[in-house]
């Protein structure tokens, strides 16, 4: 189980380039829940993120995951519980290297590493069984250096890597968002055969709202580093895309009334 208690991020602090990131955010997450993560630019949805891998450390709030408090856990410590995909297919992996010496990485992470021992001929197999499941024709390509793939094949197997172990909590960051579209459809039906069939605790930002709605049993909209909305249970279960997109509409009207009075408030005391 995730916990996240009144957390809050300042980036610059006391400058004119202040950005109150997360402010006072709580969120509860259930062992197996996939949570959904949507927002403008700039609402919080990747920091969020980012403060629960450990990217940075929090200025105040904390941080639980799988009853252990990792609020100032350093980010290295916090992979053994915590698997991740970027936004990037070109982040997570180690272009160089075979895709079979990437996989041995995701196999041992969290333990002394020796690829010698890791790709032992039963380890091999393994890869090859697994690797199969993808339907990319990749299994006959295991010594083919992984920075050779496609950006939608990378993808495929850096969340192959990210959920190997079936880590305690699963965060995916846009990881579509720099694909082709049926590159990214494949990918997602990836995506939710994984989590499904392992069930994995899972947090996915994205900015589509078809995948919104077709993805996960729970979806909260950040807003100024906030959680504005928290859509679950049977207004989960009813909402539509048209449903998000008003939700998106009345945020951008908000946000151009409070700019008119600021504007007018200035005119009034210039």
């Amino acid at each position: 189980m995730l916990e996240i208690r009144e957390v809050h991020k300042t980036f610059h602090p006391g400058t004119q380039n202040e950005v109150r990131a997360l402010q006072g955010v709580t969120l509860t997450l259930q062992r197996g829940s996939f949570l959904i993560i949507i927002g403008t630019n700039g609402s919080g949805k990747s920091t969020l993120l980012n403060a629960v891998a450990g990217t940075f450390l929090v200025d105040s709030g904390s941080i639980r995951l799988a009853c252990n408090d990792i609020t100032k856990w350093q980010e290295h410590r916090r992979a053994s519980l915590i698997g991740r995909v970027f936004q990037n297919p070109f982040s997570g992996t180690a272009p160089s290297m075979t895709i079979a010496e990437n996989l041995a990485l995701a196999v041992l992470r969290g333990k002394p590493r020796g690829l010698g021992i890791a790709l032992s001929a039963t380890t091999r197999a393994e890869f090859c069984d697994r690797v199969r499941g993808l339907n990319m024709g990749l299994e006959d390509r295991l010594d083919n250096a992984i920075g050779s793939l496609s950006g939608g094949q990378r993808q495929a197997l850096t969340l192959l890597m990210a959920s190997w172990l079936r880590p305690e909590l699963l965060l995916l960051d846009e990881h579509t968002a720099a694909l082709d579209p049926k590159s990214a459809d494949q990918v997602i039906r990836l995506t939710d055969e994984l989590i499904r069939r392992d069930k994995l605790t899972t947090l996915m930002v994205t900015h589509s709202m078809q995948q919104a709605v077709n993805l996960g049993d729970r979806i909260i909209m950040m807003h100024r580093g906030e959680v504005l909305h928290d859509l679950q249970g049977a207004e989960r279960a009813r909402v539509r895309q048209e449903d998000l997109l008003s939700r998106f509409e009345q945020v951008r009207r908000r946000e151009q009334l409070d700019f008119a009075v600021a504007e007018m408030l200035q005119r009034t005391y210039v």
